[in-house]
């Protein structure tokens, strides 16, 4: 691929009409039909490829019954599958649960009932666990899903009713005669046509304060609101190149990552998961022009590239979300990539993506002291605890307020209206400090949550998991520093009383409840935690106890 400054600007540019993700993707297909948008184990994937893969996954999802306003689900490794079902799904109007596939039964129970999904995407089998003997025997727990879509064909005792396969689902949306975007005869079009911006497209599930997880619903308005936004502050267009290593369902692959380059019109290397020695061999394979992670990723990948350094000088951008860029790291990951624009990015599930970035101009200085700049037109403010705005300088939550912004938790009307306020702002939880120029300096965090490798992890959900132990009376927990992965989960807990259990079985029965990055790395067997004089467990006693016997 030629650096970006060898190659003319050619391609029109989609103008804002496109309101929708369908839409969107169907003007790329009628002005860049046979250019490349993905790159899926290497091979090319077209613009227009994708578009009939999308109409034929609509058109198949509709054959089985599946109607605008349903609910499928995807816990599966990136890939084409994954996205045909996202943009399928999108065509149809229906909206896509994304799940994580290192999810076990706790969560998959709560996700799948709640979200009342139809349908499930997921491997046939992975090193973790064989999905078909699995969900055998789980199906009867999450009644509401009627079809479950292995990538691979199931076969021998993993064949199951309702078992089938995305091939399966695409024959049917070909036998079905949805090859091209006609509306004559089209399933889709007949079922009610494609949706509106303001109806759901994905329905993501963050953790929640209470150990509940909470279903953001983003629009395909808000999706292409921060995806647009992104695109025109870094000034990405169809030269625009990157290595697709962050999980789609997580607004930094799917957001950040693919329908920011389906706005500017660039290429995705799609990588089933983050490796660094894959990551790095693409880059240099493909002479991609941005790359993306969490500051986990870059650790590894500085350690990988020093190693075997291979040739990445075709980076421009180097951008880093997903927790604070420590100094140190800013700094090596700026020697490593002199010729590239470090970029801090911060967003949210509940912003839809990227929401605050960088400024242009921004020296190593500025980029590792604050997260950046408020983009598109989107809003922002510092309120104290009464939701009046700050002056520069002073401590407050951050606020934001767009047409980014979901439209809440899926069928959870208290938790939206705790977070999606009066006026259309959303409160974040975190707690800023504005400078007079509008860059904005993180001071902590309002909520309790810890961000580790790259997922955030509210401890009241890993409490909770605990709690369920026959042995633990009490569990309280919270974020501590970690050079490799920012943060990770340090629990104390308490036996019921002549109860006997010790740190590895409690961290052996989280490991089989929960997903991985939310297992404690530490747990502390102690006879009380500090209350507060309410009563409340004082965290930051008992954070304060931990540190000291480290």
């Amino acid at each position: 691929m030629p650096a970006p400054e060898d190659r003319p600007t050619t391609t029109p540019r989609p103008a804002d009409g496109p309101a929708t993700i369908p839409e969107l993707l169907a003007w790329r297909a009628v002005h860049d039909a046979e250019r490349v948008f993905l790159v899926v184990e290497g091979r090319p994937v077209t613009f227009g490829d994708l578009d009939r893969l999308a109409a034929h996954v609509a058109a198949g999802l509709s054959a089985w019954g599946i109607r605008p306003g349903d609910r499928v689900a995807v816990a599966a490794p990136n890939g084409l599958p994954w996205l045909g079902l996202f943009f399928g799904a999108a065509r149809l109007g229906a909206a896509l649960v994304t799940l994580n596939p290192r999810y076990r039964e706790h969560e998959l129970r709560y996700m799948l009932n709640q979200s009342g999904a139809r349908l499930l995407l997921c491997p046939a089998v992975t090193a973790e666990l064989d999905f078909t003997t699995f969900l055998a025997g789980f199906r009867a727990e999450v009644p509401t899903v009627e079809r479950y879509v292995f990538l691979d064909p199931p076969d021998g005792e993993g064949r199951f009713e309702g078992a089938t396969n995305f091939d399966d689902l695409v024959a049917s949306g070909v036998a079905a005669g949805a090859g091209g975007r006609t509306p004559v005869g089209d399933p889709v079009a007949e079922a009610g046509g494609e949706p509106g911006p303001d109806e759901p497209a994905v329905v993501l599930y963050t953790s929640g304060t209470t150990g509940r997880p909470r279903g953001a619903v983003l629009t395909h308005g808000s999706l292409l609101a921060s995806a647009r936004a992104q695109v025109g502050h870094l000034g990405w267009d169809e030269h625009t190149s990157t290595v697709g290593s962050l999980p789609l369902n997580h607004v930094g692959g799917l957001t950040c990552g693919i329908l920011s380059l389906l706005v500017a019109g660039g290429t995705v290397v799609l990588l089933p998961s983050f490796s660094p020695t894959a990551v790095l061999a693409a880059t240099a394979a493909h002479r991609t022009t941005v790359l993306s992670g969490v500051p986990t990723m870059f650790v590894m990948l500085l350690q990988a590239l020093a190693a075997d350094p291979v040739d990445t000088s075709s980076l421009r951008q180097v951008i880093v979300g997903g927790s604070i860029l420590d100094p140190s790291l800013a700094r090596q990951v700026a020697t490593a990539w002199p010729d590239a624009q470090l970029v801090n990015l911060y967003g949210l599930s509940e912003s839809s993506g990227a929401s605050v970035l960088s400024a242009p101009g921004d020296d190593l200085g500025t980029v590792t002291r604050s997260i950046g700049i408020v983009i598109g037109d989107f809003e922002g403010r510092v309120v104290d605890g009464t939701g009046e705005p700050v002056a520069p300088g002073t401590v407050g939550e951050l606020q934001l307020r767009g047409a980014c912004v979901a439209a809440g938790y899926w069928d959870m009307p208290e938790e939206t209206a705790e977070t999606f306020l009066a006026g259309g702002w959303l409160a974040t939880g975190d707690m800023v400090e504005a400078e007079p120029d509008g860059h904005l300096v993180v001071r902590g965090r309002k909520k309790e949550l810890y961000i580790q490798g790259g997922f955030n992890v509210y401890p009241a959900e890993v409490e909770a998991v605990l709690g369920t132990h026959p042995a633990v009376a009490l569990a309280a927990g919270f974020g501590v520093p970690d050079p490799v992965y920012g943060e990770v989960g340090a629990y104390v807990v308490v036996p019921r009383p002549g109860a006997e259990v010790d740190s590895n079985e409690l961290r052996a029965w989280c490991a089989a409840r929960l997903a991985d990055y939310k297992v404690p790395r530490y747990v502390t067997i102690a006879p009380d935690v500090p209350l507060t004089p309410a009563g409340k467990v004082a965290k930051a006693e008992l954070r304060r106890r931990f540190e000291a016997g480290r």
